[in-house]
């Protein structure tokens, strides 16, 4: 039997294929296609819709056009503006692209219709083919949940394969490219074998996204509800007059990065308000390590006073509040004059001896307004206990950091000058030696990197100057005095 071949124009498709027996709907903006259409409707014809190959191709010609298609006839158009008309076509019959003979003003081809078998034998085979379309599309429009009732029942009723085929490829969202392979396979069994490759395929897809969305969902309601939990924490707080926790979180973390710490320093802290945001707001942890930062972020890390170091300032203020004494401030002037000459130096520390009420302090009160630092005075007489000098573990109830410390927090200023009164009363019992303690925190050598057992962060010493009193070196244990220059203050 000899084809039959028509000329007829072509509308060449973008993203979508036409199947036999179908109707579909669809919007027409390109010229030539608008040419065709019109052509087609003015003739009482048939037109020929066949898929591009590629969709961004704006101007198609033969060998971007698939080789079948279908032969169609148009059931309405409807102009929507002057450049758009949306058209209702029909699919009649699959055709073969023979020729692409004209491209202006619209596309005309050469195609022959393709003829279809008439009967399929039915079997076994055929049967459970038929069955797992009919499973497939059931699992799938359970999962779509947008299909119409009459297409989920015409597809459980059908009984034609390669009707079934096409009818399924055109209800159901398959890209283009599955759809014109669905289209180009002309044996009935081989296409709905095809087509449910496709369809088992698209219901895992869809499973996947439906298991993605409700792990989203399931989220968002988590988060909405912590949310909804938060505020109401918030306003119970509010009522309570409690501060809000979140708030406090970040105020403590905006004040670390405020100080520009060292790293270590800074990780160290961040880590602690880490540990106090999972803490519950009134638990006994969250106040220890509340307490704790509070008094880190006390210390004055980079605030230091501008020293005065000047031998005349030194000796006004030294003559102007002490009379006498010549040899006493001949001493500390020559330590000044040394740190004047060579400032990189490290500090000495001056020990002024004599018996009471020689004026050892307020000399020690002279020397810090001459070179222009804080004054913090620490008494040590009677004191027994090592954790004193180097501070208490936070873990202990009431521990709290050491007297170094606490001085230099209280001074405000990282080079105060640190006058340690009584050195010579310092007791030892069972609980340490504060003298051995002592060792560390006035040897220039080691001192760079203090660490209060409080803290537990290095802090460095070098730029404090220590000035210390006695009544007589003869109860100062011997590392601890050679440490320290002598000056002599007679009665």
């Amino acid at each position: 039997m000899e084809p039959i071949t028509m000329n007829i124009p072509v509308l060449a498709l973008r993203g979508l294929t036409v199947f036999p027996h179908m109707n579909l709907t669809f919007d027409v903006e390109r010229r030539v296609s608008i040419a065709a259409l019109e052509r087609a409707m003015e003739a009482d014809q048939d037109i020929f819709l066949v898929t591009q190959r590629e969709v961004g191709v704006d101007v198609p010609g033969e060998g971007d056009l698939y080789e079948i298609g279908t032969v169609s006839h148009i059931r309405q158009i409807l102009r929507l503006s002057p450049h758009a008309v949306r058209c209702v076509v029909e699919g009649r019959q699959r055709a073969r692209l023979r020729r692409l003979w004209q491209a202006e003003p619209y596309l005309q081809a050469n195609v022959e219709l393709i003829e279809e078998s008439a009967s399929v034998r039915r079997g076994p085979r055929m049967e459970a083919l038929l069955r797992q379309a009919g499973n497939l599309f059931g699992e799938y429009a359970g999962l779509v949940n947008s299909l119409p009732e009459e297409v989920v029942a015409q597809v459980m009723d059908c009984q034609d394969p390669g009707y079934l085929a096409d009818f399924i490829a055109q209800n159901i969202n398959l890209r283009y490219t599955d759809k014109q392979e669905i289209l180009e396979e002309l044996v009935p069994y081989v296409r709905l074998r095809k087509l449910n490759g496709f369809l088992a395929r698209e219901c895992d897809v869809l499973g996947f996204e439906h298991e993605m969305e409700g792990k989203v969902r399931d989220q968002l309601i988590r988060t909405q509800r912590d949310q909804i939990l938060r505020t109401q924490i918030r306003v119970l707080q509010n009522e309570l007059g409690e501060e809000d926790e979140d708030d406090e979180i970040e105020v403590y973390r905006q004040k670390i990065l405020e100080l520009q710490l060292e790293e270590d320093t800074e990780k160290h802290l961040m880590k602690e308000v880490s540990k106090l945001a999972k803490q519950p707001y009134s638990s006994a942890e969250a106040a220890v390590i509340r307490n704790y930062l509070d008094v880190c972020l006390e210390m004055p890390w980079n605030v230091t006073t501008r020293e005065r170091v000047s031998v005349d300032a030194a000796r006004k203020v030294l003559e102007r509040d002490h009379y006498g004494l010549e040899k006493v401030k001949e001493r500390i002037l020559e330590t000044i004059a040394v740190r004047q000459m060579n400032p990189e130096s490290k500090g000495q520390i001056i020990c002024l001896v004599g018996p009471p009420g020689v004026g050892k302090t307020s000399i020690a009160i002279s020397v810090a307004k001459a070179l222009n630092r804080k004054l913090a005075r620490l008494s040590l007489g009677g004191v027994r206990d090592e954790a004193d000098i180097r501070g208490h573990r936070k873990t202990y109830i009431g521990s709290m950091p050491g007297r170094i410390i606490e001085a230099i927090s209280r001074s405000g200023s990282m080079n105060p000058l640190l006058l340690l009164d009584e050195i010579d009363k310092l007791g030892s019992d069972y609980r340490g030696d504060p003298a051995a303690a002592l060792l560390e925190v006035l040897d220039s050598e080691q001192n760079y990197a203090f660490r209060d057992h409080f803290l537990e962060i290095p802090v460095d010493l070098r730029k404090v100057m220590f000035i210390t009193t006695a009544n007589t070196t003869d109860t100062i244990p011997r590392p601890l005095l050679d440490r320290m220059e002598v000056i002599q203050l007679s009665s």
